[in-house]
């Protein structure tokens, strides 16, 4: 065998020159092509390390470290820079680590373009400054950016001003089933809207055109389902908004069983759910919420992963509803220390407040819970309608009417409605001041008198007015008010209302308003004095068929009597009515003592024997015949037996047998 000839010894890469930067320049050039990132870096590494300050080589580093989701990294290469401006990159770098007032700096320094504007308008919105970012949007209208329209309509939904999306999808020149993405967000206008049934439509049309794009692009039907979620959990939504609460459920639990969802998804099906079982079951509510938060820490967070992908409102109610599990599964010390970081995270939101008034009222400190919720209203003024409310419901549900209708009085666009000016009289009558609660109607009347709305309640508030004043006897204060309402209204019940109280104060008045009354039909005589001796008028059925003469004398010959009807009598199993056989014992139900064929069973005869000697006995004997005069044997036997029995009888009458004692016990 011929020997192996020896390898020849490589050559160390040190000794290797490096190619050519241009060479460098093109196959990085080439991974970023094939969304190679990971690639790119190595050799943007290489070109640095050739050439340090090349600009160029470190934002391709940068850009694919971003591509790669390596954040951290791509700050560290940022900061590394000392001749390079990356300003934008470390503002987006900082919003997907979700430090957005960072972020938000970091940007303003920035020259205004419409990349710059476009992430300023994702952190507003992360931020929940829908308005500052609906405005920024209004001025990217015009740029040509891609899905531009998709945000847009994202935003103005989330401001609350989802009546403008139609106008703002015609300016722009696109409709709602241009994308998937689109027509999920007009959906989800239309929801805010109460368009329930277009919004549904609209959802199962996003649905196809999404499973129509993305299988297109060859996605794995896994894939698919997750992308589509959110178009999922969206027409569970919708369900349990029309009130098909078990559709709802079965969807929401599928979608958590089956963990084919987003992060964001997933935890907007579990709160869903939560929300719709409500306190039913508070334990398994808690454990699903529990597989939301971060795992190191300490108390309830949602994790870092899942924060960024859901808007600020879906975060607060996420944590509002598990701090409502946790009020009614009576755990007070979790429930406070939450509440407190709820204020500091939402420090711009009224919820916090409420639910830290929720519970102090469960920890019966109702007047902390409405000096707090007083504070703030008097802090944010234009905040305070709800917190108002809620200080009013805890105060009256306190006892505490003068602080309840404080709170109701400084709430001034409801101030006049029907529900709220019965409220307020309400509560100055349980005070006791009825003079307060007529000025309040007296507002409530003069307010609608001069209102110029189509809605107009004005025969309401005077109906209730009348009424209230007639209760607490200011007769000609109530007369004016029906004589006003008959006058502008013209109704028979104002009409009536004015006959009965005008008849308190001058029957010839009430007379002739009460002959404005028309006359009921069929009603010609009517024995007033024989009416009053009736116990009362009875109910006829067909009674506006008859006259009214005839619906109180109603003839019981001429009414037809409803026939029962006969049923067909239900024998035992087996039974042939042809062969009864014999009857049953009528008394079969009976007690046995109480039957006709019972016997006693008879008492022991050595119970019955008398102790003692025999000569007492016939001495008692000798006794009874002297007494009773001359007899002959027989009925000295007769008197013996007698005397004997009798003797026995007040002897078991002293001493009550065992077996007596028993019976009694049963019985």
């Amino acid at each position: 065998m011929a020997p192996k000839s020896k390898d020849k010894p490589k050559a160390s890469p040190s000794s290797q020159p490096p190619p050519p930067i241009e060479d460098q320049f093109t196959s990085l050039n080439r991974h970023i092509q094939r969304s190679e990132f990971s690639q790119a870096v190595k050799v943007a590494d290489q070109i640095l390390s050739v050439a340090p300050g090349d600009e160029d080589a470190l934002r391709c580093k940068i850009v694919a470290l971003i591509k790669d989701d390596r954040i951290d990294n791509a700050l560290s290469a940022i900061q590394s820079s000392k001749t390079a401006d990356f300003s934008f990159f470390k503002a987006y770098c900082l919003y997907r680590q979700n430090k957005l007032d960072e972020a938000l700096s970091s940007l303003r320094d920035q020259e205004r373009n419409s990349m710059t504007m476009l992430l300023e308008s994702q952190i507003l919105y992360r931020l929940g400054q829908m308005d500052a970012c609906v405005d920024t949007y209004q001025k990217l209208a015009k740029s040509k950016i891609d899905s531009l329209e998709i945000n847009y309509v994202a935003a103005l939904t989330a401001a609350g001003r989802a009546s403008e999306v139609q106008g703002a999808m015609e300016a722009l020149r696109v409709k709602a089933t241009s994308s998937f993405e689109l027509a999920y967000n007009t959906a989800c206008s239309l929801v805010d809207v109460n368009k329930y049934t277009d919004a549904e439509q609209l959802l199962l049309s996003a649905r196809r055109i999404g499973q129509e794009t993305l299988m297109e692009e060859n996605l794995p039907d896994e894939d698919i389902e997750i992308e589509l979620a959110p178009i999922a959990v969206q027409l569970a939504y919708l369900q349990q908004l029309l009130g098909h609460t078990s559709e709802a459920s079965e969807a929401y639990k599928d979608i958590i069983n089956r963990d084919l969802a987003d992060e964001s998804s997933l935890a907007v099906a579990v709160n869903n759910l939560i929300a719709l079982k409500g306190p039913k079951d508070i334990s398994d509510g808690l454990r699903k919420l529990d597989k939301l938060k971060e795992k190191d820490a300490p108390n309830f967070r949602l994790a870092r992963g899942l924060e960024p992908k859901i808007s600020q409102k879906q975060r607060e109610a996420i944590y509002a509803n598990r701090l409502l599990l946790l009020l009614h599964a009576n755990k007070m010390d979790q429930a406070r220390e939450m509440v407190a970081n709820m204020a500091d995270m939402f420090p711009n939101s009224v919820t916090p407040v409420l639910l830290q008034a929720a519970v102090l009222v469960r920890e019966n400190k109702a007047g902390k819970a409405e000096e707090i919720l007083g504070q703030f209203a008097e802090n944010f003024p234009d905040k305070s309608k709800l917190v108002l409310l809620a200080r009013a419901q805890v105060a009256a549900a306190a006892g505490h009417p003068h602080i309840a209708f404080e709170s109701l009085s400084k709430i001034q666009d409801i101030q006049h409605m029907p529900a709220t000016v019965a409220t307020l009289v309400s509560l100055k009558e349980r005070a006791g001041d009825v003079e307060g609660a007529i000025a309040v109607l007296d507002s409530a009347v003069k307010w609608w008198s001069n209102a110029m709305t189509e809605d107009n309640k004005l025969d309401v508030v005077l109906q209730e007015a009348a009424s209230f004043k007639l209760k607490h006897g200011r007769e000609e204060d109530a007369a004016k008010l029906y004589e006003e309402l008959v006058k502008t209204h013209g109704s028979i019940e104002a009409l009536a209302g004015l006959v009965k109280t005008v008849a308190r104060v001058d029957i010839k008045k009430a007379e002739t308003y009460e002959k404005q009354l028309k006359p009921l039909p069929g009603l010609k005589e009517v024995d007033v004095e024989n009416l009053e001796r009736t116990s009362g008028a009875k109910h006829v059925e067909n009674a506006a068929d008859l006259g009214a003469s005839d619906a109180y004398m109603v003839d019981k010959n001429k009414t037809k009597s409803k026939k029962k009807r006969k049923r067909k009598p239900r024998y035992p199993k087996g039974f042939d009515p042809a062969n009864p056989g014999p009857p049953p014992d009528p008394e079969r139900w009976l007690p046995r003592r109480e039957r006709s064929s019972y016997r006693p069973k008879r008492k022991d005869k050595r119970a019955a024997q008398v102790r003692g000697s025999q000569g007492a006995v016939v001495r008692e004997k000798h006794e009874t015949n002297v007494s009773g005069g001359s007899s002959n044997n027989a009925n000295s036997k007769s008197n013996q037996a007698t005397s004997s029995k009798g003797t026995n009888q007040n002897t078991e009458q002293s001493k009550p047998s065992s077996k007596s004692s028993k019976k009694k016990s049963r019985n």
